[in-house]
């Protein structure tokens, strides 16, 4: 961007009008430049960075300041706690890291698309490019939202037919819907939901998700709402909460953030009754379920959100989890030279960076390397 696009961009974040992505990018570098300035060789800084930190400051009215700098303080806490946890749980080192191999080569960030496949077997691949209403069969209409998110809706036509369509997201790729009751679901990367096109007539609104959603589901008394995933059914009837169903985690995790559910395992044929071996969450739980049964636990919800709230969240995540994450919104093959490092990972980080620039953070470490071959990162001690 150029500078009359930067000071736009300002602009759009003083009025509150930035989306995710663009907030996070703001306070992120405004982090950056702050701390710049305080080093001995700030005079090496670019003059028009300068320029551009004083006019965001000059415009900033003491509330905007008040509440932009606890979120600069968090990141910096964070940054603190990256280097400190090491501290003790790893070598740690003070001389800068080798970078070669990560500067030499870059790859982008995820993005929003999706593929929606039709109950007649149409397929309609949905990226950002698109916008508008670019399609409107069997009353399916996809648009563009302000925010940058494609949406697709369903008009609920009662013709008691009962079709399903899939939308399906790849290892780098994202997307929202809004069902015809009126319900949003955001899917992750790698992850894909199957659902009716209409709900007039069934006695449950169920759905069938694979990989990771966060659902807020529209309130029906009438019709509770039914997510089966991976050997599970979760059954609402107004709330918001995450499934974390991909097939190489070890288990499923629901989490609840509003309202309430209760999850109950299912037979391999997706048969079975919500009976007594099901739990019920309360806001602030995670249900975790493994061929042991489920467990409930008390999680960090940020951590849980971070995917949908633009960024990466590690709090001492072991290094597989966290390149399972990297992989998938990256689209990277991820391979492992040696022994995996065997400590935590703390750290909140910009989902919408290069991937080098995340890679690089994890580097600070000290405990762990990479190398970026193609579309393969490889991992080492």
């Amino acid at each position: 961007m150029d500078n009359q696009q930067v000071k736009q961009l300002f602009q759009k974040y003083l009025n509150g009008q930035c989306t995710a992505e663009e907030t996070a990018w703001v306070e992120s570098w405004y982090l950056r430049q702050s701390t710049a300035f305080q080093r001995p060789d700030a005079e090496m800084i670019d003059r028009n960075e300068e320029l551009m930190l004083n006019f965001l400051e000059s415009r900033m009215t003491p509330k905007k300041m008040v509440s932009l700098w606890p979120k600069i303080a968090v990141a910096a806490a964070i940054t603190c706690i990256l280097f400190g946890a090491y501290l003790f749980r790893a070598s740690f080192t003070n001389t800068d890291t080798d970078n070669t191999a990560l500067v030499a080569t870059d790859i982008a960030p995820g993005k929003n698309g999706a593929t929606l496949t039709l109950a007649n077997g149409q397929k309609i691949f949905i990226n950002d490019a698109l916008a508008g209403n670019i399609a409107n069969q069997s009353g399916v209409k996809i648009s563009k939202s302000k925010d940058g998110q494609i949406i697709y809706e369903v008009s609920d036509q009662g013709t008691g037919k009962i079709e399903y369509n899939t939308l399906t997201t790849t290892r780098g790729e994202q997307t929202q819907v809004r069902l015809p009751d009126g319900s949003v679901v955001f899917l992750n990367a790698a992850s894909s939901l199957r659902y009716p096109t209409s709900f007039a007539k069934a006695a449950k609104r169920s759905v069938g998700l694979r990989g990771e959603g966060y659902f807020e589901i529209s309130k029906n008394k009438a019709q509770p709402f039914v997510v089966t995933a991976a050997g599970q059914q979760v059954e609402v009837l107004g709330t918001h909460f995450n499934i974390n169903a991909y097939a190489d985690e070890k288990a499923v995790r629901t989490t609840l953030l509003e309202g309430s559910v209760k999850v109950v395992p299912v037979s391999a044929e997706g048969s079975g009754a919500f009976g007594s071996q099901g739990k019920v969450l309360k806001p602030g739980q995670q249900s975790v379920f493994t061929e042991q049964g489920i467990q409930l636990n008390e999680v960090n919800l940020d951590q849980v959100m971070a995917w949908q709230k633009g960024y990466f969240r590690f709090y001492d995540e072991q290094i597989a989890s966290v390149m399972r994450k990297v992989s998938r919104w990256y689209n990277v093959e991820v391979e492992y030279a040696g022994q995996q490092p065997e400590v935590g990972f703390n750290a909140r980080i910009d989902k919408y960076s290069n991937i080098r620039d995340v890679l690089g953070i994890l580097e600070k470490s000290g405990a762990v390397h990479f190398k970026i071959e193609g579309r393969k990162v490889i991992v080492s001690k």
